[in-house]
């Protein structure tokens, strides 16, 4: 696997960790801006609709102009890094959110170049691989950077965090400046052979899993925090280290479903959406016990997230991994995570408790099993 692979995935984990961060220091937040806490969740799913949003738009004028991955990938790395820099002296609601989106923006830029790029180097065997270590940024932003951000808020305050953040990012940009190799035009699939994949109702239905299964997880994972502090009754100290333990469930997760996502996608997505299930209606009924809630969040965090590797695998089976297919793929995922976000935010404002949030995630993990149920009993393999 080639090294700039990995830079590649040190790239999403910065961008990652400003993206789920605001599940670590939503207490604070809310002080600051004088915001209720499903409010402040809103943050999260005002990210994932800038990716939804602008991510599609954003790659199409890269493929209409020719943009070559390099030059385009590195503007739009220092451009978040600026931005991201500014949040942190926001002292608007308003202004924070709309900054949310614009870096929501160029992170579904990022990261479907930064897929596109990690599969380009590797033959279509390694796609599904390459594109976990790319990934797999992300799931390590919530082993070291949401709880290390959350440190960060808890002594010296969230702004601090998003000045941190903007230096990762800005890092980042400074390795891939000198490591990330050129890439011919031919090396790009034109819009027209892209387009051939949304005519594809498989390369729909694989979004739509995708959708739900993210939905589910961001769901929960957004209001771990005031869960933990109100429900279980965990002391705010403790929490980095539960969430500590959530990440590492993700990176394991992903490391195992990596091996095999290429051959037993099917069969990783029916493990995992029945124990993310289960895990999340468990939690739902049985929060107030510590242990049990601790276990359960490394549960869901092994079962959730980690099935990334098994939905790329689904996608690469079923059209060209190029940086269109990977854009629109990102942006119908970031409607399950901004969704899931937003769902669980509004029952909260509405009065419904924070466990509202868990079953919220219950119900779309058991519509992502209900999705593909039917290709379990198939006499076919495959997902077309």
């Amino acid at each position: 696997m080639p090294l700039v692979v990995y830079i590649l995935g040190l790239a999403i984990f910065s961008i990652g960790t400003s993206e789920l961060m605001i599940a670590g220091m939503m207490p604070s937040l809310a002080t600051t801006f004088e915001v209720s806490i499903g409010q402040v969740g809103y943050l999260i799913s005002y990210f994932a609709f800038g990716v939804m949003l602008g991510g599609p738009i954003l790659t199409y004028f890269f493929l209409k102009f020719k943009a070559p991955y390099r030059p385009t990938l590195l503007i739009l790395l220092i451009l978040y890094a600026l931005i991201q820099g500014i949040s942190a002296f926001m002292n608007s609601f308003e202004i924070l959110i709309l900054i949310r989106i614009i870096i929501g923006v160029l992170c579904a830029g990022c990261l479907s170049l930064s897929l596109a790029t990690s599969m380009s180097l590797v033959s279509i065997d390694k796609r599904p691989s390459a594109a976990a270590i790319v990934i797999g940024g992300f799931m390590i932003s919530n082993v070291f950077g949401v709880p290390f951000a959350t440190v960060i808020d808890e002594y010296w305050g969230w702004r601090a965090s998003f000045g941190i953040v903007a230096i990762m990012v800005l890092l980042c940009f400074i390795a891939l400046f000198f490591m990330l190799p050129s890439f011919k035009s031919h090396q790009a699939p034109s819009m027209a052979d892209e387009i051939q994949a949304f005519k594809r109702s498989a390369y729909w239905k694989a979004c739509l899993t995708s959708c739900l299964i993210l939905g589910a997880s961001f769901a929960a994972f957004s209001y771990f925090v005031p869960i933990l502090m109100n429900i279980t009754q965990m002391d705010l100290k403790i929490i980095p280290l539960i969430l500590m333990l959530y990440g590492a469930a993700n990176v394991i997760g992903n490391i195992i479903t990596a091996k095999f996502a290429y051959r037993y996608s099917l069969q990783v997505m029916l493990i995992g959406l029945t124990v993310l299930t289960l895990s999340l209606l468990s939690m739902a009924l049985l929060a107030q016990y510590q242990w049990l809630a601790i276990s359960l969040v490394v549960m869901i965090g092994l079962s959730g997230v980690p099935m990334n590797p098994a939905m790329m695998a689904r996608v690469v089976s079923v059209a060209h991994p190029g940086p269109m297919v990977n854009a629109v793929h990102t942006a119908v995922i970031n409607i399950g995570l901004g969704g899931g976000s937003y769902l669980g935010g509004a029952a909260i404002t509405a009065g419904l408790g924070y466990l509202s949030a868990l079953w919220i995630g219950a119900f779309l993990a058991f519509l992502g099993l209900l999705s593909i149920l039917p290709y379990a009993f198939r006499k076919k393999s495959g997902w077309e």
